[in-house]
């Protein structure tokens, strides 16, 4: 399939990238180009300034997830309709797993997905010695696909004399300059990023940085050399993957119907777009859920997905909403099955502190209070197996995820076990059960469906007994 597209990386991070990427993704729509956006890693806030911008999905791309087979097939499941695609780095170019591989890193999905990629280097403070970086991250590999070059907050007198130079000295074209725009830069915090919807006239800033870029860009290159991207098999990938997803289906479970709650509000919305389309594909359907602003739950509910997200910047209104905490404990206690994950399994302790050290009473379906902790607890990839029978994930069987979080509970669970792919750190963590899992780690689905589909024959269950007694 024809699939143009970009990979914009950096060196670092902090160089500028997701700022960059909005910038040119609201540059190619109001172009009026059909633009699909992309993330490397393991990441959710960048992709919620993604869809800010388009106002549609944007996905994650992660080969320890995925590997290579499954990685291409959910490009090309996104990009198929898009006219240009644009995947947005992480961290430095060639920083993977354990600090020493490549492994997950951009440059390994830029090799998986065989697209060119735009270094963008933060200039500032810097004029030769750019060449000499640049130089660095081409030689590094051989296969680099670094194709071009975006400098940073430089200036247009340095831009001007560092674009001869680069292209002459290094055979590689510049496409343009950022220059200082202090107004536009997004402020962090301590899991990233503030969220999109916290910054005040956000759409004007992304207008703004939008027409700096038509100005400064070489927007005409950037898409030529995202139309030198080779075409990429699809059809085959996606019979391949259709087909296992159906002989799951058909095996375990009759999705069709199925109605699964899912978290999605301020303090809720770490989610994986793909996690949600996967339970689409198996016949489910997504009903959102706020534990902020309902009431109450949906009363036709065959499960429950309670994401991860920032609940310690809300904890006084989620405490406040004391009937959704009494429906959510009430329909977890009277058998629904459910998934829980970083925020989502905080919500459901007894009580949970806020950024202040407040403690704030939640849904009390475990014992116990989180607490948060000066620094990271966990942070970075695992495998995760279960610690025998009885369990969502069958015994041998392991899938993929994450975990950042600064918050840790009297009791993560024990029925789990999770192992660091590039080192002997093991711990159990996790509670649960044949009709549930609940504790710090996101999970990413598609890195074991059979995971997801043994969840929905749960919730079939469900649906076929419990709810409709209570009907």
């Amino acid at each position: 399939m024809v699939a143009p597209r970009l990979m914009l990386a950096a060196p670092s991070s902090g160089s500028g990238k997701t700022l960059l990427t909005c910038g040119i993704l609201k540059a190619l729509k109001q172009r009026g180009l059909k633009a699909a956006s992309f993330k490397c890693g393991p990441d959710y806030i960048d992709p919620l300034f993604h869809r800010k911008v388009l106002g549609v999905p944007s996905r994650n791309l992660d080969t320890f997830f995925t590997g290579t087979e499954t990685t291409r097939y959910l490009f090309c499941q996104a990009a198929k309709e898009a006219d240009i695609s644009v995947i947005e780095g992480v961290m430095g170019y060639y920083d993977g797993i354990g600090g020493d591989s490549v492994q997950a890193s951009s440059y390994e999905l830029a090799k998986v997905t065989d697209t060119p990629v735009v270094l963008v280097v933060n200039a500032k403070g810097m004029s030769l010695s750019v060449l000499a970086l640049i130089q660095g991250f081409l030689k590094y590999r051989e296969d680099s696909r670094i194709a071009g070059v975006i400098l940073n907050q430089a200036s247009a007198a340095v831009y001007q004399r560092l674009k001869e130079r680069i292209e002459q000295e290094l055979s590689v074209s510049v496409f343009g300059y950022v220059p200082r725009c202090p107004e536009l830069v997004i402020e962090s915090r301590h899991l990233g990023l503030v969220l999109p919807e916290e910054i005040e006239d956000i759409q004007k800033k992304l207008d703004n940085l939008s027409k700096l870029l038509q100005e400064t860009l070489d927007l005409e290159g950037l898409l030529a050399l995202a139309d030198t991207a080779p075409h990429i098999k699809y059809q085959e990938l996606a019979m391949h993957q259709e087909r296992s997803l159906l002989e799951l289906k058909s095996i375990k479970t009759r999705a069709q119907g199925l109605r699964i709650g899912v978290t999605k509000d301020e303090a809720f919305c770490f989610f994986y777009e793909e996690n949600l389309e996967l339970l689409t594909k198996l016949g489910a359907q997504i009903v959102p859920i706020s534990p902020l602003h309902d009431q109450n739950l949906p009363e036709e509910l065959d499960g429950l997905i309670l994401c991860g997200g920032y609940p310690e910047l809300h904890a006084e209104r989620l405490s406040g909403n004391t009937s959704m905490q009494e429906s959510v404990r009430e329909r977890i206690l009277g058998g629904i099955p459910y998934l829980a994950e970083c925020g989502g399994f905080l919500y459901l302790q007894e009580h949970m502190e806020d950024m202040d050290g407040k403690l704030w009473k939640m849904a009390g379906v475990f014992a116990g209070t989180a607490c948060r902790r000066s620094q990271l607890v966990r942070f970075g990839y695992l495998t995760i197996t279960a610690n025998g029978e009885g369990q969502l994930l069958p015994p041998g069987e392991q899938i993929a995820g994450h975990e950042y979080h600064y918050f840790d509970c009297a009791n993560n669970g024990k029925n789990y076990h999770g192992r660091k792919p590039s080192s002997s750190r093991e711990w159990d963590c996790m509670q649960g059960g044949e009709r549930y899992a609940a504790g710090f780690p996101h999970l990413y689905y598609y890195s074991n469906p059979g995971f997801v589909v043994n969840f929905l024959q749960m919730c079939s269950r469900y649906q076929a007994t419990v709810r409709r007694e209570e009907a």
